[in-house]
């Protein structure tokens, strides 16, 4: 740990006013947990003292254990094991606050199996003992809301209409709705350079309120990661500054487009060449093995793309929301789209996790598919021309209960990801799916008293 106390002083010395620094671990649901220490008390989190419970990791969405498998665990503490890499101010706060990123570790000091940044790190070292290294790069879309509710508990959306008629489309690409937003954009951009996060583009979404900011991509896949769930908490913090409520929710509202988080992965060598790049737009042959495992890994996989009940409101026909396995060429109807860009930055586009699913977990998920791919020489079938809604059923898990099933019975998922992870994940997600199961809506009395 002496280099995070080496770059912990140097922090210290360029940040003399931060009182107060935020160590927080995700758990498996999505949620950021830790504690906030002094300013006098942080070298010794930086240097690893800090203790919390191992099953800090394994909390449902409202914050609950996991009642069915907490105990039988022992519910003992491990070794919090902070990034340096994660060590930031968050400047949208109204005290001078740093925050940094943890990892847990076991109370032997070797990993815990269930930790999403210790997941991906396996996963890279996997890839990095056939000689290759994942370059990623994420797309996140988001809805910026007024905090009040309408008659029923809606949110109200942010975007009006500007002749007075109800909001019949979102103004994709729209300048204006921009400038619209422009200050707490602006004051978005300023914290991710705060924060070292490399913001491409950001743009106006197509639903009404809503907005995507894509970041750069980096040939170290836990550090994408890192930066999407950074990036999550500055768009949520800033709109919260603001007054407003920015949420990462996959389908806020029914009848409108929700909100998918796009991962880009491509594979480079030791010597940095793209190894999906044959030099055409059709790619090389690993190009289409690692694609040919991300269609046979999904529907195993589906429940780390859409965790929650609300995720599958997202797959409806024609919101550009995948609903089976299926890839081609610049074609956005389809599941993993090859983007047309220069040979050299050939890459895929998984396009099936919402935005509000566990950024390591969808990372997790899509590597494992990749490395599934690669490592037993798959074939990917044609790839497919115009409307794939049109050509392939929908034969992804459409509803929750049926994603938690293949989840839980998977041999992929277990092999790639961990047995304990799977099993604790499943117990998480059943719990809440149980909580679901007790309520009664307003659309069923409705319908039925």
């Amino acid at each position: 740990m002496s280099e995070n106390n080496d770059r912990l002083h140097l922090f210290l010395d360029q940040y003399p006013d931060i009182e107060i620094f935020e160590v927080m671990l995700m758990d498996l649901c999505g949620g950021l947990r830790g504690k906030w220490v002094t300013r006098d008390k942080i070298g010794k989190v930086m240097a690893g003292s800090l203790k919390m419970p191992l099953s800090t990791l394994a909390f449902d969405v409202w914050g609950r254990d996991a009642q069915e498998w907490v105990f039988d665990s022992g519910d003992g503490d491990g070794w919090c094991a902070p990034d340096q890499r994660t060590l930031f101010p968050a400047p949208w706060l109204k005290r001078p606050t740093g925050q940094v990123l943890m990892s847990m570790n076991n109370i032997d000091g070797s990993p815990c199996s269930y930790d999403p940044r210790y997941m991906l790190q396996r996963l890279m070292d996997r890839f990095d003992s056939l000689g290759l290294t994942p370059v990623m790069a994420s797309e996140m879309e988001f809805h910026l809301l007024y905090p009040e509710e309408d008659g029923v508990g809606r949110p109200i959306h942010t975007q009006q209409d500007r002749v007075g008629g109800s909001l019949g489309a979102g103004q994709t690409y729209g300048i204006d709705l921009m400038e619209d937003e422009a200050e707490l954009m602006h004051e978005i951009r300023d914290a991710c350079h705060a924060q070292g996060l490399p913001v491409d583009t950001l743009i106006k979404e197509s639903a009404p309120s809503q907005y995507e900011i894509n970041l750069y991509h980096t040939n170290d896949a836990l550090i994408a990661a890192d930066q999407a769930v950074m990036l999550q908490r500055v768009i949520r913090g800033v709109a919260k500054k603001h007054g407003l409520i920015a949420t990462f929710m996959a389908k806020p509202f029914g009848d409108i487009a929700g909100n998918g988080m796009h991962v880009h992965c491509s594979l480079v060598n030791k010597d940095g060449n793209n190894m999906f790049d044959d030099g055409s737009a059709a790619g090389t042959p690993l190009l289409r093995q690692a694609i040919a495992g991300c269609l046979d890994m999904m529907a195993d996989s589906m429940l780390l793309f859409a965790p929650n009940l609300n995720s599958y409101r997202r797959f409806r026909r024609g919101t550009h929301a995948p609903m089976a396995p299926t890839w081609g060429y610049e074609n956005r109807t389809v599941a993993v789209r090859v983007p047309a860009d220069s040979p050299a930055a050939t890459r895929l586009e998984h396009r099936v996790a919402g935005a509000d699913a566990n950024p390591y977990l969808v990372m997790a998920g899509v590597l494992a598919g990749m490395l599934h791919g690669i490592e037993s020489k798959l074939e990917a079938p044609a790839p497919l021309e115009g409307n794939a809604y049109e050509q392939v059923p929908a034969n992804l898990p459409r509803y929750w209960p049926d994603a938690l099933q293949c989840f839980e019975q998977s041999e992929y998922v277990a092999s790639y990801l961990g047995a304990e992870f799977q099993k604790v994940f499943t117990i998480l997600k059943q719990q809440e799916l149980d909580a679901f199961d007790g309520q009664v809506t307003p659309l069923e009395y409705d319908a039925c008293l």
